[in-house]
């Protein structure tokens, strides 16, 4: 008898926590590793389920009232080589009321790449709508919706915000993404986290943000050592384990000669670039 699919993709999900967990390194949450603390899931649908979950955990609550931004204030990153001012105001509009804008992505592949990231896709991402991103041009013909939840803690204060993006055609999500500001062991100054929720687990992007010429800003994840910028996988399977993954990623964030607001989006796996994707952000 042919095992039920619900059967087949359980055993394929805990496979890949196994996986990880062979490749990683156990961490605690709770004490050394509290700086890869960061929302996971019960279930394998992903989409929106972990955020009131993530509010109460802090013992405070969500809000969602079109006017929320993924960081209460740019100025949270500043320290050493870095200051807010130094980015334009219009970068500093979209990050601090990410609400208020309207985006159009395209998104190219690396051929010899483009077959992996389809089955990926296929396999997981719009199975448990997360991290589904999109593999072909006509994917995001019709654009994409962005929802801003903002999670705040008992105090009433935000303490990350829920950035949820779907295809506006299907209505499927793309990325559910925990944001936040966040400094790593010995760093001289906070990066940009985000965190993608999993069942039992999660994957984590640590980026440093870079103050560019004519008040651009550019994010970036690049190769280095287990508690540096990056992106982690962190599971929980007969314990919790993390580990870096070969996965780096480029954020550069400008405003062009018309005035409008444009990110360059480059993720690379190991050294060989993955895709590129392009979005143009506009005020609604």
């Amino acid at each position: 008898m042919a095992m039920p699919l619900a059967a087949r993709t359980a055993l394929l999900d805990r496979g890949s926590r196994v996986m990880w967990r062979t490749l990683g390194r156990p961490v605690d949450l709770d004490g050394e590793h509290a700086w890869l603390a960061a929302p996971m899931h019960s279930g394998s649908r992903v989409a929106d389920g972990w955020v009131a979950d993530a509010a109460a955990a802090l013992g405070g609550r969500t809000e969602s009232d079109g006017e929320g931004g993924l960081l209460a204030d740019l100025a949270a990153l500043d320290g050493p080589g870095f200051s807010a001012r130094s980015i334009d105001p219009m970068i500093r509009r979209f990050y601090e009321q990410t609400s208020g804008w309207r985006m159009e992505v395209w998104a190219q592949w690396n051929p010899l790449l483009q077959p992996g990231g389809e089955f990926i896709s296929r396999a997981f991402g719009t199975r448990v709508q997360q991290l589904a991103i999109p593999t072909r041009p006509l994917d995001v013909a019709h654009g994409m919706d962005s929802t801003v939840v903002r999670i705040l803690d008992g105090d009433g204060e935000q303490h990350a915000a829920a950035w949820l993006r779907t295809l506006r055609e299907s209505g499927d999500y793309v990325y559910s993404g925990c944001y936040s500001v966040r400094s790593l062991p010995g760093s001289d100054r906070p990066s940009v986290h985000v965190a993608f929720p999993l069942e039992s687990g999660n994957v984590q992007v640590f980026l440093r943000p870079r103050a560019l010429p004519g008040g651009g800003l550019e994010l970036v994840s690049a190769p280095g050592k287990f508690g540096q910028d990056g992106a982690y996988v962190v599971v929980r399977e007969r314990g919790t384990h993390a580990s870096r993954a070969p996965i780096h990623e480029t954020f550069r964030l400008y405003v062009d000669d018309e005035q409008v607001l444009r990110t360059d989006h480059v993720l690379q796996l190991g050294r060989m670039t993955a895709v590129r994707l392009h979005y143009k952000l506009t005020p609604q």
